[in-house]
């Protein structure tokens, strides 16, 4: 089945837009010496990573490495002091630091974009810092390309990098920092935009971390494929073990690692523990890293001014962004339409199919947002040789904070240039909440801003579910997890519906019940449901 049908089909289920009514489907058959010369194009990338165990180490903060990033994609532009000079805009991803993830034991900058511009003896007159959330290498990139296209600047510099696994180290050492700067002039700080990712019901019964939710909606899957645990596990192992072995083989992986097996990264042992059903730590984004990377654009002019050979450029064919609903109003616990919707839409605006791409990066916090876009919408297997993923994924290559795709997109930039044809890249925020997807190539194309309203206007027209607040009855559970601290069960949620077909949320009643989530199956289990006067709780009926 085609990307076409797969789209259609999944339409005709309520769970995605129609890609094919998305407007125009076009050709790029474009030349580089005939483009508008206020075309924005990608002449540079770079990356770095700081590893404890390598020697030399410094212990850098997130700006250092940033900055460092930064001078990688200078150079790699080939004419570093010439584009230097003519950067006027700046944006940056926000560290986990700014988006209250991590915490600052050193301090950090006030204006973490001019921090990282005083290192690269710059001086923007925009400095942008942008929202909370993996989609943002994406939607920064965009709005520095659209500064770019209406003559605002004739080059800008997008960065970001983290500094987790450094802060953590030192302080495990007793060792001490000064991070904190202090930068004059202003920045434009687009807020956090975290509002509306996780209702207040949700927050209540625990649904308060990234390996709650995403387990909830992987358990959600699992149940409507109808698949043990133990064959759902090796299938999760299956489509990360092939991101493993590229993250083996990353220069600028977060640390050192071998290639796993399925079932290496499928099986609860010592060193991979149960975080939450069905995730061991070998299936979670990992934070402990010190990483950055950064992209240089120009316009087409201007590159062409300073000697940077056009088949060093490469293009934005099509980007979009879609939002999804928050999660406990969601009509399908599984689904990720407004992830599924982007990449149908970015695919189409470029006017490709996916016999037409190279390259493939799939965002990989965890299993289920590979699992909806790369498997169940476009049909690829774990296995395709293209692979899913350049630069590794983010339990293996490194889960660099809202910076991740910005690597991705690095990546992808490096190996168009010898691979040729067509890179897709998807940015996952949130609890799969924000969705944003780009189509890379060194084929010429006019700029084309980034797709929003259009694809958001009919994800909206969908209605919410309104789950109940104070639940008494019956019900049977559709999804649940359990929460282990250090291995052991702390706390189980379960989402199902009631007998009168209201969704419910609640947590388990007792230790009894607790005990019986961890160790057994409960999809479809009949439960009873009651408010305690702060959330509901649910015991299982035999």
């Amino acid at each position: 089945m085609g990307l076409a049908q797969v789209a259609k089909a999944r339409f005709d289920r309520g769970l995605l837009i129609d890609p094919l009514k998305q407007g125009r489907i076009r050709m790029n058959a474009y030349d580089a010496a005939t483009l508008d010369p206020r075309t924005p194009v990608i002449v540079g990338v770079g990356q770095s990573v700081e590893r404890i165990e390598d020697p030399g180490y410094l212990g850098l903060c997130a700006a250092d490495l940033a900055a460092r990033a930064a001078e990688a994609a200078f150079d790699d532009c080939g004419a570093s002091e010439r584009v230097r000079s003519t950067i006027r805009v700046i944006g940056a991803v926000r560290t986990f630091e700014d988006s209250m993830a991590a915490p600052s034991p050193f301090g950090k900058p006030d204006k973490f974009p001019l921090a990282v511009a005083r290192r690269l003896r710059m001086s923007p007159t925009r400095a942008v810092l942008e929202k909370v959330g993996g989609q943002s290498p994406v939607t920064i990139l965009m709005e520095m390309g659209d500064r770019i296209a209406a003559g605002e600047t004739d080059a800008a510099l997008v960065f970001g990098a983290e500094a987790i696994s450094n802060t953590r180290h030192l302080t495990a050492r007793r060792e001490t920092r000064d991070w904190a700067e202090t930068d004059q002039g202003t920045i434009e700080d687009r807020g956090m935009g975290m509002k509306g990712l996780l209702s207040p019901l949700a927050l209540a019964h625990g649904i308060n971390a990234p390996a709650i939710a995403y387990a909830l909606m992987e358990n959600a899957r699992r149940a409507r494929l109808g698949q043990s645990i133990a064959d759902y596990a090796q299938a999760m192992g299956a489509l990360f073990a092939p991101f493993s072995r590229v993250a083996a083989a990353n220069p600028y992986s977060s640390a050192a690692s071998e290639p796993l097996s399925a079932d290496e990264i499928a099986t609860p042992s010592l060193r991979n523990r149960l975080v939450t059903d069905p995730y061991t730590i070998k299936m979670v984004s990992r934070d402990q890293v010190n990483q950055g990377a950064a992209v240089l654009l120009m316009s087409a002019g201007a590159a062409r001014a300073a000697g940077i050979a056009s088949d060093r450029w490469t293009f934005v064919h099509a980007a979009t962004l879609a939002h999804e609903k928050e999660m406990l109003a969601r009509p399908a616990l599984d689904a990720y339409p407004a992830a599924q919707a982007a990449i149908a839409a970015a695919l189409a605006h470029a006017g490709i199919t996916l016999d037409h791409c190279s390259v493939f990066d799939f965002y990989s916090c965890f299993p289920i947002p590979v699992f909806n876009t790369a498997i169940d919408l476009l049909g690829l297997s774990a296995d395709d040789p293209r692979g899913l993923t350049v630069t590794g994924g983010l339990p293996y290559f490194g889960g660099a904070g809202n910076n991740y795709s910005m690597h991705a997109i690095a990546g992808a930039v490096e190996r168009l240039r010898s691979l040729r044809g067509y890179g897709l890249v998807g940015a996952n925020g949130g609890y799969q909440s924000k969705y944003a997807a780009m189509v890379l190539s060194s084929a010429p194309t006019p700029w084309h801003p980034l797709e929003h309203a259009a694809i958001q206007a009919q994800l909206d027209a969908v209605p919410d579910v309104v789950p109940v607040a104070q639940a008494a009855g019956t019900g049977r559970i559709e999804t649940y997890t359990v929460w282990r601290a250090k291995g052991v069960p702390a706390t189980a949620i379960a989402i199902g519906q009631m007998d009168d077909g209201q969704r419910f949320v609640a947590n388990a009643a007792d230790e009894v019940t607790l005990a019986r989530a961890a160790g057994e199956d409960l999809i479809k289990a009949a439960v009873a449901l009651t408010f305690d006067g702060q959330r509901n709780r649910f015991t299982l009926i035999d």
